[in-house]
């Protein structure tokens, strides 16, 4: 297995520097696994919307588009697929992904109360401190 930092797979999805996406290609269609850490999600995310520009729809298809190839894998795929799913109903990614790897450990604290209130209609037990 191997593992991949995000300017890979910002390469992949957006083909902004034709060689190093082709040389990003070529790694995740070979044969090895690829190992995607949290970190380098949540950077991704960071990077498509603030420097690229990109909507919720276009960054929610660049995750699938990498999470769906064959041979990556990340860290509990499904708190990974639940962060997704909260970020398409309108949670900030980072906020979707650090209440889902929170797990048990509730109430999750924080002084965003827009979080809050997108937890509180989820279900999700997040409080504001």
């Amino acid at each position: 297995m191997i593992a991949v930092d995000t300017n890979v797979l910002v390469r992949y999805v957006t083909n902004d520097d034709p060689d190093q996406a082709q040389r990003a290609v070529n790694m995740l269609a070979g044969s090895q696994t690829v190992f995607i850490p949290h970190s380098v999600l949540l950077e991704m995310e960071w990077v498509l919307r603030a420097v690229y520009d990109l909507d919720r729809a276009a960054i929610l298809t660049a995750f699938r588009q990498v999470l769906g190839l064959p041979n990556t894998q990340v860290d509990a795929p499904g708190l990974v697929a639940l962060t997704l799913e909260r970020y398409e109903q309108g949670f900030d990614f980072a906020d979707a992904l650090h209440v889902a790897l929170a797990g048990s450990a509730s109430p999750l604290f924080t002084f965003d109360s827009r979080f809050a209130r997108l937890a509180d209609a989820a279900g999700l037990a997040v409080e504001i401190l």
